[in-house]
This record gives C-alpha cells, sequence and structure tokens, in this order.
C-alpha cells in the first residue's frame, strides 16, 4: 500500500531530544577497580557497565598507551519500585540516589543502592557452567518417581552461555524517616553508614532489623530547625571518622572513638562570611550540596551553588582552595530561584592522584580544576564529542570584554541540560559524565598527566 502523501513527516529530533522522567540518571559510581561503573536513574534502574579489552588490532592503532576498551553494558535490574507511605499518606519515589559498592571479596561483585527511604544490597556474579546428571531429577528440574532409578551417577558441571545474575541479598529498611541522601561504605568493609536530612545511621552489612543511630540534629521544637544534614561520608582509612555537611555551609568531622553519638563534633569547618556582601540569596547559594574526602584522607572537597572548596582537615578557619564554577550565574541568582535551578545539587569528585578536581554545571558544561596550577577549563558533554576517537572541546561563557568566536552568552545557557552527577575511574584518566538520560564516557588517550583530552 502507497504511503499517503499528506500524512504528517515524524520530528526525529524531536524524538531524540524527548526524555521520559524515569530515564533521568540520577547517580553514577565506579567500582574500586574501575572495570564495573553504574548508574541509577529516576525509574528506579541499575545499569552496570563492564569495561572490554581491546582486540590487538586496536591496541596497535593506540601505539604505547595500552588503553583498555570501552564500557558495555554488563546488567540491567529494577532496583527499586515506587511505593506509598500510608502512615504519612506520601508516595515513595523509585529514584535511585545513590549507589555505592562494596569492595570485592571473592568473583562476585557487591553493591548498596537506596531511594529515599529502602537501602538494598545487591550480589553481582557470573555462571557460565550448569550442572548435568541429577540422580533424583530429570533434565527439566522435574522429580523423578524413585522407582525408576536402577543406577547412580555424579553430576558434572557443563559449559553453557555466560550469565550474569543479579540477586538482593539484604533490604535495610524502617531507618529513615526522611529523604535518604547519602550512603557510604566504611573502610573495615563490614559496616556503612545513610544519612537523611537530620540523622545519620550505621549499619552493618549483615544486619538489616536494626541499625545504630550517630547522629541526630532534630531539634525539640521542629520550628527551631535551622539546617539539614546535606551529605556524609566516612573517611577513606580510619573506620572511626567521618564528616557530613549542612545547608548553612558547614562541615563537622566526627570521631565515633570519643563518643558513640556524635551529636558532638571534634572539628567544625566553616567560611566567616562577608558581611557586606550578604542578600537573601547567600544561605541557599552556601549549602554545601557534596562533601568527598580526598583518596589520602587529608583533604575534603565541597561543592555549594556557585564553588568548589578544597578544606585541609587540620585547618578548620576556611578553605584552603577556593574555586568559581560559574561565578557569572551571581547576577542572575533571581531569576534561577524564580524557577528552582538554584536548589540544583552539582557533585563533585577528585581525580585518581587528588591533583585535579571536577563538577558540573549547566549547558551541558562540566568544570576541572588543577589544583598545582588553580587554573580552570569548561568542557562540553555533547553527541558530537561522544563520537570515538572525538577531542573534549573547550568552552568560555562570555561575560564581557572581547567576544571570542564560539563563546556562549550567560542569557544563552540552557538551564534544563544541567551536569549533576559524575564519577573519576578510581586509578585512570576515564570520566563519566550524566548529562539527563545520556552517559558519556570520555578518556585521556594522550598521556597519564594530561588531564583535558
Amino acid at each position: 500500500m502507497a504511503e499517503d502523501a499528506e500524512s504528517p513527516k515524524i520530528n526525529h529530533s524531536f524524538l531524540r531530544d524527548y526524555v521520559t522522567e524515569a530515564d533521568v540518571i540520577s547517580t553514577v559510581e565506579f567500582n574500586q577497580t574501575g572495570e564495573l561503573l553504574a548508574t541509577g536513574d529516576k525509574g528506579g534502574r541499575v545499569v552496570i557497565f563492564q569495561r572490554e579489552s581491546e582486540s590487538k588490532g586496536e591496541l596497535e592503532d593506540l601505539g604505547d598507551s595500552g588503553d583498555s576498551g570501552e564500557y558495555n553494558v554488563y546488567s540491567t535490574f529494577q532496583s527499586h519500585e515506587p511505593d506509598f507511605d500510608y502512615l504519612k499518606s506520601l508516595e515513595i519515589e523509585e529514584k535511585i540516589n545513590k549507589i555505592r559498592w562494596l569492595p570485592q571479596q571473592n568473583a562476585a561483585h557487591f553493591l548498596l543502592s537506596t531511594n529515599d527511604k529502602t537501602i538494598k544490597l545487591w550480589k553481582v556474579s557470573e555462571r557460565d557452567k550448569r550442572p548435568e546428571g541429577y540422580n533424583l531429577k530429570d533434565e527439566e528440574g522435574r522429580l523423578k518417581d524413585i522407582s525408576t532409578v536402577t543406577s547412580l551417577q555424579v553430576p558434572v558441571l557443563k559449559p553453557t552461555d555466560l550469565m550474569v545474575e543479579v540477586r538482593p541479598r539484604r533490604v535495610f529498611a524502617n531507618g529513615h524517616t526522611y529523604h535518604v541522601n547519602s550512603i557510604s561504605v566504611n573502610s573495615d568493609g563490614e559496616t556503612y553508614l545513610s544519612a537523611d536530612d537530620l540523622r545519620i545511621n550505621l549499619w552493618h552489612l549483615g544486619i538489616t532489623d536494626r541499625s545504630f543511630n550517630i547522629v541526630d540534629i532534630k531539634p525539640a521544637n521542629m520550628e527551631e530547625l535551622t539546617e539539614v544534614i546535606t551529605s556524609a561520608e566516612f573517611h577513606p582509612h580510619h573506620c572511626h571518622m567521618l564528616v557530613y555537611s549542612s545547608s548553612k555551609g558547614t562541615l563537622r568531622l566526627c570521631d565515633m572513638r570519643a563518643s558513640a553519638l556524635c551529636d558532638q563534633h571534634s572539628k567544625l569547618f566553616e567560611e566567616p562570611e562577608d558581611p557586606g556582601s550578604r542578600s537573601f540569596f547567600s544561605e541557599i547559594i552556601s549549602s554545601v550540596s557534596d562533601v568527598k574526602f580526598s583518596h589520602n584522607g587529608r583533604y575534603l572537597l565541597t561543592r555549594d551553588y556557585l564553588t568548589a572548596k578544597v578544606w585541609d582537615l587540620n585547618m578548620d578557619k576556611g578553605p584552603v582552595e577556593t574555586y568559581q564554577v560559574h561565578e557569572y550565574l551571581r547576577s542572575k541568582l533571581c531569576s534561577l530561584y524564580e524557577n528552582d535551578c538554584i536548589f540544583d545539587k552539582f557533585e563533585c569528585v577528585w581525580n585518581s592522584s587528588d591533583s585535579v578536581i571536577m563538577t558540573g554545571a549547566y549547558n551541558s558544561f562540566f568544570r576541572m580544576l588543577d589544583r598545582e596550577t588553580g587554573r580552570g577549563v569548561t568542557l562540553e558533554a555533547w553527541r558530537e564529542s561522544s563520537k570515538p576517537r572525538a577531542v573534549l572541546r573547550t568552552r568560555r561563557v562570555y561575560t564581557g570584554g572581547k567576544r571570542r568566536r564560539g563563546d556562549v552568552g550567560v542569557d544563552s545557557l540552557d538551564f534544563t541540560k544541567k551536569i549533576l552527577h559524575m564519577a573519576w575511574h578510581p586509578s585512570e584518566n576515564i570520566i563519566a559524565i550524566a548529562a539527563t538520560n545520556n552517559l558519556y564516557i570520555f578518556q585521556d588517550r594522550v598521556s597519564p598527566d594530561t588531564h583535558t583530552q
């Protein structure tokens, strides 16, 4: 049958750009070796990518760099389903807030995933053999009539197609009244913490029906509430130390050796406020959206709305380094407040040597900041740069003065294209960037010392 000439043409660009809310990536995390990369989305799904080794021909094309291959889908599973809190008459979203990998102990991998209320421990394992030759079962697994068994045989394992199995091993529920914003695995490999707006709980990986509350900032009268917990993380080496950030821009370092209940912090990190620069938006933009220990455990990296800061654990009077991420937005805070973008929670990450930090911005831009030189570069995650061997291009936001070719005006920025979630490979210059429903993975193939490729 001939096609109707009057039929409307399909707008393929619209279909390409159309994104359902459930497909938006909400967290990204490498495992400890960097061979696996997990993403969670607002639909409650977890997708695990595995790094493939490149063929001999591809390695020859790369010369002596010897970089491994690309990441391909390894497994996909539904981690959380939408739920309902009947006591509060509130829907509980299936959105995955955080994913954290456990240190690998055997051939299987384990990861924690959480939505607003429930944390789950998943086991990811491979199976490439299946048993055959049971005495009391037939080939389809049904029990045989014992009277028909005339001889005994030893069951054998026979090769089969590789299967990736993902099974829930633990469900840690009913530990939080408020929305869970952080989970962090302890260096002891046996415990982890989970944090919501007002409390931080300590869990044992083998016990699901109870947790120990280590931080509780809920006031007796909720009208006296002045701040909430925004992020929390364990120290990478000392199992008794943890840090949590607040909506007031402060960091509190806690030592569980001093007290089991860490309401009294051991150190308070905050930057003195300049009274002359205070405005209606000061408290909102000073709220810390993410905090990360450096790999060596000496420094803290934080992100607020406009800046990224590095703090020395031995200096609590203020940050030792401050980097402007998108200072040009300071004049736009009123419109950003009206469209709720001012409440966006940007993450920040260290590279493997703690010499470079990375964080996100708008218009599909993200920033890389070199601690040695103090300089930063703005890069763009877009479809053209996702082609094999494509070079990331640097971008500049025009704020005045001489305008260069390719500069983007502040008024032209697309605030719907925001880079909130990202991860850096634990030992190599490979980064994973979540841009709405797209996952970009970039690798520096030039030299291990270069980070802007």
